[in-house]
């Protein structure tokens, strides 16, 4: 991993790692990061379901959510909001970018 100081991203792996409509787990700076990709977006949200603590990058992609594998609620890729039950919080989202070919992420605030 390489780190963009200026913007607060980190390098963290190329895109063809990310399977279509699907995820992958990856931990930055000891945060469980979920990214997904959902037709030709790619974004990254907290890999942890707010319901139950299992990681939801083991989960399905469909229709921009991410389904939880373990109780079926499904996270807004975009917001981190869950839009079924038993999920009631919503997940954190984090800032993604790809450039040549490469995922960056920011764990930091949009501040």
């Amino acid at each position: 991993m390489t780190t963009d100081a200026t913007a607060g991203f980190v390098k963290v792996c190329p895109l063809a790692e990310i399977p279509a409509d699907g995820a992958l787990g990856v931990e930055l700076d000891d945060t469980p990061v979920a990214l997904v990709r959902s037709g030709d977006d790619v974004f990254a949200l907290n890999d942890i379901c707010s319901h139950a603590e299992v990681s939801l990058s083991e989960g399905e992609v469909y229709n921009g959510t991410i389904e939880c594998w373990l109780h079926g609620s499904c996270f807004d890729v975009r917001t981190g909001k869950p839009t079924n039950p038993p999920a009631t919080q919503p997940v954190a989202t984090y800032k993604v970018k790809v450039e040549d070919g490469d995922v960056y992420v920011s764990l930091g605030s949009d501040d």
